[in-house]
């Protein structure tokens, strides 16, 4: 890169923290929501670091190297080789039966020693992994972390990253990029908690325990029940339901033998259903219109990760001041905590698999645009490491993320990207999670498995398909672009659909578009609209907030009753 192309653009909260300099101690919040228990060491901050075989220099951790929040702020080459260092000591009163070490997200391969000791491997740079090093521990510990990326190589999922970034495609990042931390369990200890909800109650499964017992907090009050192998029905005589216009958390305690955790879950029920003729997407069996942006999930300053978890709240109530309900997590998984943000915000998720195998503008872009929207992806990608590497990322997608009541659509493949049998991959999906929409082919070359007829619109008008078969999604439209003096990354160069030079013509662009385009088509089957994008990213000035988050560029487009399905609201009592 050149320098006096590229702005070092910081947030507010990262110019904070860079401030701090090596007294900061960032993403101290606990990092798993969905299973709190109260023994919790950070490890994050300042760790010794040195990439490709040079010199040690220091890091600041979760943030990847190559952002400016890191400390390094530079890119690591092709296939970089990492290695990170950071001595601990256990507090005497953090001391219990077994003491777990815990990785949010290593991108991509990492290998974990304690004490010159190697614990293991972990390959996959969006998923959490841990291990136990109760045996391994000394009076002070070496804890080594090696890293390599194979990115370039194209067979583990890698989202938008690019060696050659540009356009629609962003840095890379590498390394760990979120929270290392420690917890002291009991001999037994709750490994894992999964709730199945249905429209009256909850089934509270609970791995590693099998008697105890689970305190729900209602509205009613509290209810306290049996745990027994593992198990615990919750029956609501009032059940309140999910919804963006009430998102009520059933928060819970599971306790068992020594130990004690806390979680919650929330009721909500999602179903395609044919209304007045019409195949709708319906919440709590009412008919909803997702009013969604595309949040690519990058930041200025710490690219994969917000200077600090705040940032995750501060963007889910920026899109809900701006009048949207839906978030579209665009090819990438975020922490836990931006999931949680959303399940207590009212925000819901439709969630991306990561994408994996060689992109091709001509094939998955160039044709689709112009209509050729239709071909056999059983031959395409055929590498079986690749495939295999797909499908294990989209079970693990489905195993960390099935918790969180915001959550509510799947998208499997996006506009072609590594797409092969998709058929088969929605039924793969449907085996795992039958409790969501599935979206088997975002943009194009939809098979004839999949929930919804996901459509990409970016340079003609949309029309509403005549007379559907299934819930019609625009998953993706829009992209006017604007740059705010003093808030663009790209000096000389700028990516968008539609260019405007001022704030004032990309809102009066924006409104005319929902005004003439999408709200009109809701009461003709439309059922939700994803505009692209939430913020500003790299090259692309197409976001509705700028990429450091200062400014908003326009001003908000709610949803009125005349927009939307009839029907009940779909949550509440």
């Amino acid at each position: 890169m050149k320098a006096e192309q590229f702005a070092r653009l910081y947030t507010a909260a990262g110019e904070d923290l860079a401030r701090a300099g090596r007294d900061a101690a960032p993403w101290q919040d606990y990092p798993r929501p969905c299973l709190v228990r109260d023994s919790y060491l950070s490890l994050n901050g300042t760790w010794s670091f040195s990439a490709n075989g040079g010199p040690e220099e220091e890091i600041l951790v979760p943030f990847p190297p190559e952002s400016l929040l890191s400390g390094i702020g530079r890119d690591m080459g092709p296939r970089p080789r990492l290695c990170y260092t950071r001595r601990f000591t256990l507090p005497a009163d953090f001391l219990r039966d077994r003491i777990i070490l815990h990785f949010g997200a290593v991108d991509q391969v990492a290998r974990v020693s304690l004490n010159g000791i190697f614990l293991g491997e972990h390959r996959g740079g969006y998923t959490p992994f841990s291990f136990d090093i109760t045996p391994y521990l000394a009076t002070e510990n070496l804890l080594t972390v090696e890293v390599t990326d194979t990115t370039v190589d194209f067979t583990l999922p890698y989202g938008k990253q690019s060696g050659k970034r540009g356009g629609m495609w962003y840095t890379p990042v590498s390394g760990i990029w979120q929270t290392v931390w420690l917890e002291s369990v009991p001999e037994v200890y709750v490994r894992a908690l999964t709730a199945e909800t249905h429209e009256t109650g909850a089934i509270i499964r609970a791995e590693g325990v099998s008697e105890g017992e689970v305190t729900v907090i209602t509205p009613e009050g509290e209810i306290t029940l049996p745990l027994q192998n593992g198990e615990a029905a919750v029956a609501l005589p009032c059940p309140r339901h999910w919804c963006p216009e009430d998102p009520y958390l059933y928060r819970f305690t599971l306790r068992a033998g020594e130990d004690r955790v806390e979680s919650y879950f929330a009721l909500r029920t999602l179903t395609v259903e044919t209304v007045d003729g019409i195949p709708r997407l319906c919440l709590n069996h009412k008919p909803y219109f997702f009013h969604g942006l595309l949040d690519q999930g990058y930041f200025s300053d710490g690219l994969f990760l917000p200077a600090s978890p705040d940032g995750y709240t501060e963007d889910i109530l920026a899109a809900r001041a701006l009048g949207f309900n839906t978030l579209r997590k665009h090819i990438k998984i975020e922490p836990q905590r931006f999931y949680y943000d959303c399940d207590r915000l009212g925000m819901i998720v439709f969630q991306d698999m990561i994408n994996n195998g060689r992109y091709s503008f001509f094939r998955d872009t160039a044709l689709p645009t112009v209509g050729l929207k239709r071909r056999n992806d059983r031959r395409l990608h055929r590498d079986p490491a690749a495939r295999a590497a797909f499908l294990s990322s989209m079970e693990e997608t489905v195993a960390l993320l099935r918790h969180h009541p915001s959550v509510c659509y799947w998208t499997i493949f996006n506009e072609g990207w590594g797409q092969f049998c998709a058929d088969d991959a929605c039924r793969r999906l449907r085996a795992l999670d039958s409790t969501r929409f599935i979206d088997t082919a975002s943009g194009w070359f939809t098979p004839t498995e999949s929930d919804v007829e996901s459509l990409h619109v970016y340079f003609k008008p949309f029309k509403m398909p005549k007379a559907p078969t299934r819930p019609v999604v625009l998953s993706e439209f829009g992209g006017y672009a604007c740059g705010v003096k003093g808030h663009i990354f790209n000096l000389k160069k700028t990516y968008g659909y539609r260019i405007f030079d001022t704030v004032e013509e990309l809102e009066k662009a924006v409104r005319t578009l929902y005004e003439e385009e999408i709200f009109p088509a809701i009461p003709r089957g439309l059922c939700g609209a994803i505009y692209t994008q939430l913020s500003d990213v790299e090259d692309e000035t197409n976001g509705l907030l700028t990429y450091d988050r200062r400014i908003t560029k326009i001003g908000p487009i709610p949803l009125l009753s005349t927009n939307l399905p009839k029907g009940d609201p779909p949550c509440g009592t």
